[in-house]
C-alpha cells in the first residue's frame, strides 16, 4: 500500500525529473569546471604576465595575498554555467512543465 503512495508521490511531483536535473546539472559543472581550469584559464595566464595560469594571479598587501585570478576563474566558471542553464531551460521551454493546466 505505501509502495503505490511513493509511486503516484513520484509521478505527481516530478522526482524522477528533478533528480536527473541534479546529475545533468552536477555533470555539467564538471565539463565547464574542466574546461575553464584547462583552457580558458591558462590561455588567459599566457596572455598576462608572470602567470601560467590565471589562477595564479594574485596581489600582496601587507601580509594578506589577494588572489584575484582564482576569483575570477570561478566567475567565468559560474557565468558560464549560468548561460548553459538558462539557454537549456529556453531550448527545452522548461519554464511550462511546471505549470499546471487550467481549468475552463
Amino acid at each position: 500500500m505505501y509502495f503505490k503512495e511513493f509511486i503516484a508521490f513520484v509521478r505527481e511531483q516530478g522526482v524522477v525529473g528533478l533528480a536527473v536535473g541534479f546529475i545533468l546539472g552536477g555533470s555539467t559543472q564538471k565539463v565547464v569546471s574542466a574546461l575553464v581550469n584547462d583552457i580558458i584559464s591558462p590561455v588567459i595566464g599566457l596572455l598576462l604576465p608572470h602567470a601560467e595560469s590565471l589562477a595564479e594571479k594574485k596581489f600582496t598587501a601587507g601580509a594578506a595575498e589577494i588572489l584575484w585570478g582564482d576569483f575570477l576563474k570561478v566567475l567565468i566558471d559560474f557565468l558560464i554555467v549560468t548561460a548553459v542553464v538558462y539557454y537549456g531551460v529556453k531550448v527545452l521551454h522548461a519554464t511550462q512543465f511546471d505549470r499546471k493546466k487550467q481549468e475552463p
